[in-house]
């Protein structure tokens, strides 16, 4: 039985560009996707093709249970969408911008003051509350506009890349809303260039490049492909790094990876940290001073380094610049 989001062959050109080549996706009821990929690689057109704002020209997509082609008007009552950019009126107050929300949405007034007021709270605007939005800073932009898409508490949420441009403090903000929504049963379709939030918030992560899903699975799953652990040593002086290399070697996985100039020795293990000990005590036996010495696991770096050939990229410039306080 298909999920809560649901896509097969979404194919969606532009002019020569063709932007989604064939995406397919299953996300299960009160799970969050996260839909990870660089600029360009089709994540937000994925979105705006599952959310109605575009039809794809081939393929199919339920959400919410419901046709996206056929029903769209019944998928625009059943979702909420935040998108990159905060969508909200700067002449009207923080407030104002929620209860007119609630009234597009045929909510009675008193019942849009009563939810305007609760997320206002929630998102830690409410002295903010009565100030027209062209004085908030970013943050707080984006923080109303996620909670505008939340006005009417959909069963299905998207969100595309939400806390681009936030700072370290609003990030964690919206990580933690976002983490009371999926426990309360919302379904969450998230795209990010930032692989940490992808780690921390999405119990399955589908990879993009090129309108292509390359990879999907868990966190642990694809980190997992790209060769397990590793111990790194540095040594203290370079005439060690033979010997180093001679005690690595023995507990090795593989060939370990020599970087000269910088005195780093890499090499794949199995054992965690009990080998880790059994290392460090026998370059003490063989007298081998070091600077430094770890157990590596794979992040999604590395994951999408091995999927794609290259970093996922960083934010555009124009992101860069709704810097949030």
């Amino acid at each position: 039985m298909p999920g809560a989001i649901y896509a097969e062959g979404l194919v969606k050109t532009f002019g020569d560009v063709r932007a989604l080549d064939g995406v397919d996706l299953d996300v299960p009821e009160g799970t969050v996707l996260g839909l990870l990929g660089p600029n360009g690689a089709g994540k937000t057109t994925t979105v705006r093709c599952l959310t109605t704002l575009l039809r794809p020209d081939s393929g199919s997509a339920v959400v919410a249970g419901i046709d996206v082609l056929k029903q769209p008007d019944a998928v625009r009552r059943s979702i909420g969408l935040s998108g990159q950019f905060a969508a909200v009126d700067e002449y009207l107050t923080g407030r104002e911008n929620l209860q007119m929300v609630g009234r597009l949405y045929q909510m009675k007034a008193k019942a849009a003051v009563t939810r305007a007021d609760e997320l206002l709270e929630q998102f830690d605007l409410a002295d903010a509350a009565d100030r027209p939005t062209k004085t908030y800073s970013g943050g707080m932009r984006r923080r109303l506009d996620l909670a505008a898409a939340l006005v009417v508490s959909p069963p299905v949420m998207f969100m595309d890349e939400p806390t681009t441009g936030l700072d370290p403090r609003n990030r964690q903000l919206l990580w933690e809303v976002i983490k009371q929504l999926v426990s309360g049963g919302t379904t969450l379709l998230l795209t990010t260039q930032y692989l940490e939030e992808a780690d921390h918030l999405a119990h399955d992560i589908a990879v993009v490049d090129h309108g292509h899903v390359i990879a999907t699975g868990t966190s642990d799953q694809l980190k997992a492909r790209t060769g397990g652990e590793r111990v790194e040593v540095v040594v203290h002086q370079r005439e060690d790094i033979q010997p180093a290399s001679e005690v690595l070697r023995g507990f090795g996985k593989g060939d370990t990876t020599v970087e000269e100039h910088m005195r780093k020795l890499t090499v794949p293990v199995t054992g965690g940290a009990k080998l880790l000990a059994e290392v460090i005590r026998e370059l003490d036996t063989r007298g081998i001073e070091i600077d430094d010495i770890g157990l590596r696991r794979p992040t999604l770096d590395d994951v999408f380094l091995s999927l794609t050939g290259h970093v996922a990229a960083a934010k555009d410039e124009e992101n860069d610049k709704e810097t949030a306080k």
